[in-house]
This record gives C-alpha cells, structure tokens and sequence, in this order.
C-alpha cells in the first residue's frame, strides 16, 4: 500500500520516499507520496522525482492501479523511469501551483453541492473552472443566484475539516454520500469525511483548502439542460488563481 500523505495534510509539496516497484506499464510506484491520484473527477497530480544523484524524472500523471485505491502509480513523461530500481530513494515534488488551485476548485464545488441540494450524478475539478451534475426533476436555476450564495458561503471564511469513519460508520449513514457515481476510497477500511462548517459534510478522498476563503471568487458561468432530470452546472475563477500558501 501507498502511504497517501496528500489524505492527511493537502499542503504537503514535497516528501522523501523510496522506490517500491515499477511497473510493466513503466508507471512509478512509491512506499509514500504527495501526488494526488486521478479519481472523484479531480486529475492526478504533475510533479518532478528527484534521485540521490540529482536526476530528475518529471511526472505527467499520477493514478490508482488497485480497486481498493490503495496503491499509486507515477506516471513519467517520455525520459520514462531513467533506470530507477526497487530500494531506490528519492524526492517527490508537486506542481504546487497546479494543486493548490484545483484544492480551491473541488472546495467550491462542495459548496455548490450545499447550494444545490440535489443527487450528484458526475463531476469534474480543473485548475480554472469545475462543473457538477445534477439530478433535478425541474429547471429553474438562476446563475446569478447560485453565484451569490457561493459568494456568501466563501466570504464566512468557513473552516473545511477532515476526519475518518470506519466503513461501517459510513454504511450505517448512507444519506453522507451525495455523489451517485463515484464511491469514497474505501480499501483500508476507514472513510475521510470532508466538513465545511455550518455548510457541508460528505465523504470524499480529494484534496481542499483550510477555510472558505481561501476559494476566492467564483462564479457559475454556464447551466445546460443534460436530459430530463439533469442539470450540469458550470463555475470558474474570473481571474487566474492568486498567491497560495
């Protein structure tokens, strides 16, 4: 198993680790990392492994290779592997400017899915913009609307929270789980909850930041008609992301 640090701390950028085993594909596999794996609608992370011998291997993608998603390959770019071997220590870094703004991203879109209290049925985090869909019977939502009790929500400067429940915990609360078509990472036998103070709680193995304010502004920018109980509702930054921590 990966030691998902990314699970504990989403600010960690960089962390030592050793190389556990490549695979036939070529994909990189780590005793621990910091690289988010593509799942939930939110894409693995980009990022750089640097060998003892000051070699840098760039990293164009990170993924699950288990069904349990317990276990995290890196996916190099066209240098590949470079040689590396089982035993072999080295340091992994993230795009932080990447993730940092995807964090911002999924953490509004949480805040969506407490404005619109409806069945999740997809969704998508990028860097810039992030969409959820719904399963609403009616139409009749209102951009402007949305955007305002989003900017609301952000501007109270929430705290988002992670604790873990056991399966069973989980199990025995199933009305936690808004999204229909993705499930929580569940493999070792316990579940993150992600809490947004006063707003939000639902379990979800993505990456956020630590108060509300932190999203900035958003905005929905688009809502189209998907079938006749489905409505994709669009949001972006207007601008691109500031500073981060």
């Amino acid at each position: 198993m990966t030691d998902c640090l990314f699970r504990e701390d989403s600010y960690l950028k960089e962390c030592s680790a050793t190389v556990a085993a490549v695979t036939d594909a070529g994909g990189i596999v780590l005793d621990r990392t910091v690289f988010y794996a593509a799942s939930g609608g939110q894409g693995g992370d980009r990022g750089l492994l640097r060998t003892a011998g000051g070699d840098t291997i760039s990293i164009e993608n990170a993924g699950y290779i288990d069904r349990e998603k317990t276990e995290i390959s890196h996916v190099p770019g066209a240098d590949g592997a470079a040689g590396l071997k089982v035993g072999e220590p080295v340091q992994v870094m993230i795009d932080w400017e990447l993730r940092y703004a995807r964090m911002r991203m999924h953490t509004a879109l949480h805040l969506l899915s407490a404005v619109l209290p409806y069945p999740v049925t997809g969704g998508a985090v990028g860097d810039r913009d992030g969409r959820l869909d719904f399963d609403i019977p009616e139409a009749g939502l209102d951009k402007d609307e949305i955007t305002a009790k989003l900017a609301e929500m952000i501007g109270a400067g929430a705290e988002v929270r992670a604790r873990w429940i056991t399966n069973a915990e989980l199990d025995a609360k199933p009305e936690l789980i808004k999204t229909m078509s993705v499930k929580p990472p569940m493999g070792t036998g316990r579940v993150r909850l992600i809490e947004i103070v006063g707003y939000d709680l639902q379990p979800c193995g993505g990456t956020h930041v630590r108060t509300t304010h932190e999203i900035g502004d958003v905005r929905v920018t688009q809502i189209e008609k998907k079938g006749r109980q489905n409505r994709r509702v669009r949001i972006a930054f207007p601008a691109p992301a500031g500073g981060s921590p």
